[in-house]
């Protein structure tokens, strides 16, 4: 597929997905919140990729939402602002609930929105020069549809203040609040990235998929009976997969699983 807004990548089990506006700081408007959300739910289902890397070309992940976009949304009427901002939660949505392992690849900026976006992927590498903030309301707005997935990633508290003073927080900072997993010389941040890729692909591709799902399944739950049986009856169904007996098997065996057709770039 072609896309205005967008570059798709596939490469050995691998898809980048580039944000390519890099005139504009790959700020989104409505027609790269679409085409974000029809290539992920595309990848998705795509039987060839197991991971998914997005991507900023130039010198900033993604400034938030384009200014000129927000202000044609100012002289809109509510309902069509209403509509304009549910368009962008199922962008959210299709990545935060994407099967497949999603890493954020960030360099510049990820204000707003950019911020959004990279709390919404499973993980997240940062160059030094990488900005964070949530500064909506120095525009009087709020980062309301992205406060859940900021709020998951570094936590109420954390969001009492940068919600409300929209101050800017480095990558040192962004990784202490945990935002960002890694920081990483902006040279060696590639080679970051594909040192995860090539650890995720280690990993059976089913079980992959389910301990992310998993991930959602206990957050905020009470361990109680209800959930510890729950839990066992997922570990039993997995154990009689196919899939594990072939990991255990290999394990045994002393050699690479069927899943790992080679040795991906990276791995030990």
């Amino acid at each position: 597929m072609t896309y205005k807004t967008l570059q798709l990548e596939i490469n050995d089990k691998v898809a980048t997905v580039w944000m390519n506006r890099p005139g504009q700081h790959n700020a989104f408007d409505e027609n790269l919140v679409r085409e974000m959300t029809d290539v992920i739910e595309m990848l998705s289902k795509d039987a060839r990729v197991r991971v998914l890397v997005l991507a900023g070309r130039g010198a900033n992940f993604s400034a938030g939402a384009d200014l000129a976009w927000m202000k044609r949304q100012g002289a809109a009427s509510v309902e069509d602002n209403a509509a304009d901002a549910a368009a962008m939660g199922r962008m959210f949505l299709a990545l935060r609930e994407c099967p497949k392992p999603l890493i954020a690849r960030v360099q510049g900026a990820a204000i707003g929105g950019g911020m959004g976006l990279v709390a919404a992927c499973d993980i997240a590498v940062a160059a030094p020069n990488a900005v964070f903030a949530t500064s909506e309301v120095r525009l009087a707005l709020i980062p309301a549809v992205i406060s859940p997935l900021i709020a998951a990633a570094i936590g109420e508290r954390h969001c009492r203040r940068y919600f409300l003073t929209g101050e800017r927080m480095d990558a040192t900072r962004a990784h202490a609040l945990g935002l960002v997993h890694e920081v990483s010389d902006r040279d060696s941040l590639d080679d970051v990235v594909e040192g995860i890729v090539a650890a995720l692909l280690r990993g059976a591709p089913q079980a992959v998929q389910e301990a992310k799902s998993l991930v959602g399944r206990i957050s905020g739950r009470t361990i109680d009976g209800a959930l510890v049986s729950e839990m066992a009856e997922l570990i039993a169904a997995r154990r009689a997969s196919q899939e594990a007996r072939e990991g255990l098997s290999a394990f045994l065996e002393k050699r690479d699983p069927g899943w790992i057709a080679e040795r991906p770039k990276g791995s030990g």
